[in-house]
């Protein structure tokens, strides 16, 4: 079975073709900026009218397009009542019918996208692309899932309660893995973290009975899923301290990685990472145990997890002038991944450490409070200087202290004399903040001059 055509999406998702329906998309697109030549592009009704822009997709080189009704266009169209509905039946479709003998979700407050890169690594399986982790990234990643895998992993996102469960049933799980229950989208949580860890536990309930997910073994609200009703049907896999499979002998390589040893029921195996930080280990140590519970041969997984490199944003270092270096983790952010990330970059040679920080989202009545916690707690880690933006700058700034600067929007970070120019040479400069700061422009700035 190659990809589908529209007459064979049709048959799964309904609607009326227009135009050629034997015309096979390379992909689904939902958005024009990154639309490739032969993708179908789907016109979703958002924040945007996806519709407006179907024209530009043509133009772009679409191969056809799914709509909620016809345009004037030559391209193939599908016609549907929904296009939402219709993406979603489309990617749980065409994963029923190539179905890989194993599917896994990876959720988790911190460290998804790493840690599917890395589980991916370890049992030799295809992953989503990117971080396409919601309930349009998914199903548009699964409409053109390849026949005859192995197995896929895919990440599983959320901000609200229900997401998780609805990716579930788009793409039911025969094992799991979850990295840890923070307080990412705290706003959204009116039951504060035991909401988040309903909410992440979702994944667990989507496995089908008997199915295995991973988490750390000192995660109390891990455990506290495990401990639920709803969770009785699947089995627990902890790891860490107590447990069958247990991290031992953490070894930071600083800008080569990392090293450690997975004590399994078996015997102990050496893993070397290509990924600086120890919760990267700590990750590995998850995604490893998983696999090889699941029978996949341990020096197999060891060469797959030793393969994994920093994708862009997520753990990149960049070698400055001057003997410094950059760590590139702009992708996102929440407490719990600054203060790791921080943990690795003192770990990294050069001079004095120092932080370039966005502001951080979605944490609540609370976010001015966790700010000021997380700029004193990267005092306490021994940071010596922190540049900060964005609507909490002042926050962070007043729990870091002296040497602590705010600035209102990168902008002004970029352009005062005591912005950006003003970190020393050969600093070892940690850059994250959340994906409404675009902390990669700090990035490209420093990295220009």
């Amino acid at each position: 079975m190659s990809l589908w055509s529209l007459f064979q999406a049709a048959s799964q998702v309904g609607g009326e073709i227009l135009g050629d329906g034997a015309v096979v998309p390379s992909s689904l697109s939902l958005d024009t900026r990154t639309l490739q030549p032969g993708a179908c592009f789907v016109a979703l009704r958002a924040e945007r009218d996806g519709h407006a822009f179907a024209l530009e997709a043509v133009a772009k080189g679409a191969g056809a397009l799914l709509v909620d009704h016809p345009l004037d266009s030559d391209c193939p169209q599908l016609v549907v009542p929904d296009t939402l509905v219709a993406l979603q039946r489309w990617g749980q479709a065409r994963l029923a019918a190539v179905r890989p003998k194993a599917v896994f979700g990876v959720t988790g407050s911190v460290g998804k996208t790493s840690t599917k890169e890395l589980l991916a690594a370890a049992v030799g399986g295809w992953k989503t692309p990117g971080n396409r982790n919601n309930t349009l990234g998914l199903p548009e990643a699964l409409a053109t899932l390849p026949e005859g895998l192995s197995s896929a992993v895919l990440e599983m996102g959320m901000s609200t309660p229900g997401e998780i469960r609805r990716l579930t049933e788009i793409a039911p799980l025969d094992a799991g893995l979850i990295t840890m229950i923070g307080t990412a989208h705290a706003e959204n949580f009116t039951e504060g973290q035991q909401g988040i860890a309903q909410a992440k536990g979702e994944l667990v309930a989507g496995l089908r009975r008997g199915g295995i997910w991973a988490h750390p073994a000192d995660d109390p609200w891990c455990r506290w899923i495990a401990a639920q009703p709803w969770a009785r049907h699947a089995e627990a896999l902890p790891v860490g301290e107590g447990a069958s499979f247990c991290l031992e002998a953490p070894e930071s390589l600083g800008a080569a990685g990392g090293a450690f040893h997975l004590r399994t029921p078996s015997g102990t195996l050496p893993i070397r990472l290509q990924l600086p930080g120890e919760h990267q280990l700590r990750n590995a140590a998850l995604a490893a145990a998983l696999a090889i519970r699941l029978g996949q041969d341990p020096e197999r997984v060891a060469r797959g997890l030793g393969a994994v490199v920093p994708g862009e944003g997520r753990g990149r270092i960049h070698d400055l002038p001057g003997g410094g270096c950059l760590l590139d983790e702009t992708y996102n952010a929440s407490p719990d991944s600054i203060l790791a990330c921080a943990r690795a970059l003192l770990r990294l040679p050069g001079g004095e450490a120092v932080a370039v920080l966005g502001s951080m989202r979605e944490l609540g009545p609370e976010a001015s409070k966790i700010h000021r916690e997380t700029g004193a707690a990267l005092k306490g880690l021994g940071l010596s200087r922190l540049w900060a933006y964005g609507d909490f700058a002042g926050d962070y700034a007043e729990g870091f202290g002296l040497r602590a600067l705010a600035f209102p929007d990168f902008e002004a970070l970029r352009d005062d004399a005591a912005g950006l120019s003003a970190i020393p040479p050969g600093a070892r400069i940690l850059v994250k903040g959340s994906r409404f700061w675009r902390a990669e422009r700090a990035v490209a700035w420093l990295l220009a001059r």
